[in-house]
């Protein structure tokens, strides 16, 4: 076993023994490649187990995250169909270790997008719908002591993704301006903007996909692109009901027990 296998052996136990160390002893902080490769070794793990690939989340579109973790580009992560939750919906603590919550803009992909030098205005044209979106994030590693290959490791710190019901087509929306409010319990926990997500959300998918395209991925119809957080993102307690409202997308919510 190589140890970049025993290092995602060990990211996957985690998920049911709780956090683990920072990845140190495997990966250097700012191991780009190694990281990935972890990430791909539990990502072909879990398609053999039965898991279906429904997407992906891009992570660190933030500046000032990206400079704490001594980073200039975001990271991306892979979404499968367990990890979407009803919006309404209710999450267990029991399936998660240490949850954080951010609001998203999420992209509908209309048709397959798979281009090296892909930029915004070709997100935009394969883009069926955007709508609202929660991102559960969570982590592996112990009290979020992570650097940029723990995050990347650890599947961009994924866990879960709420979608709002409001799904609309791209054209005519302001995903630039377009305000954010995360609230928790009925109070405003979190407040943000569409330029916050790597200057536009579009941005941020279209920086997906040249990267996956440059490694032989696809995007296809009917994926799911969590474009990034549009505000600081919020720790979460049993009981929190979470909703996040977009400007011009509706909200999206989910109840934590």
């Amino acid at each position: 076993m190589t140890r970049f296998e025993s290092t995602a052996q060990r990211l996957r136990n985690a998920y049911k023994s709780g956090p683990i160390a920072p990845l140190r002893d495997a990966l250097e902080p700012t191991d780009i490649d190694g990281a990935y490769q972890v990430q791909a070794i539990n990502t072909e793990y879990w398609r053999a187990s039965g898991r279906r690939i429904v997407g992906r989340k891009i992570g660190l579109t933030a500046k000032a995250v990206q400079a704490q973790l001594g980073v200039s580009q975001p990271d991306f992560g892979v979404l499968f169909d367990d990890m979407a939750l009803p919006n309404r919906g209710e999450l267990s603590s029991r399936k998660v270790l240490q949850p954080k919550a951010e609001a998203e803009v999420a992209l509908i992909l209309g048709s397959d997008l798979a281009k090296g030098d892909a930029t915004a205005e070709d997100v935009a044209a394969a883009t069926r719908y955007a709508a609202a979106a929660i991102e559960i994030v969570d982590s592996r590693i112990a009290d979020w002591k992570i650097t940029f290959a723990d995050t990347v490791a650890d599947n961009g710190s994924s866990a879960y993704f709420v979608l709002g019901d409001e799904k609309k087509p791209i054209g005519g929306l302001d995903l630039y301006t377009c305000g954010m409010a995360l609230e928790i319990n009925g109070a405003v926990a979190s407040l943000g903007a569409g330029a916050a997500c790597l200057g536009h959300p579009l941005n941020a998918a279209a920086w997906l996909v040249r990267t996956l395209a440059n490694n032989g991925v696809a995007l296809h119809a009917g994926d799911v692109i969590m474009t990034g957080a549009l505000g600081p993102m919020v720790a979460l307690s049993p009981g929190d009901k979470v909703v996040a409202k977009v400007g011009g997308l509706g909200s999206a919510s989910f109840t934590y027990r």
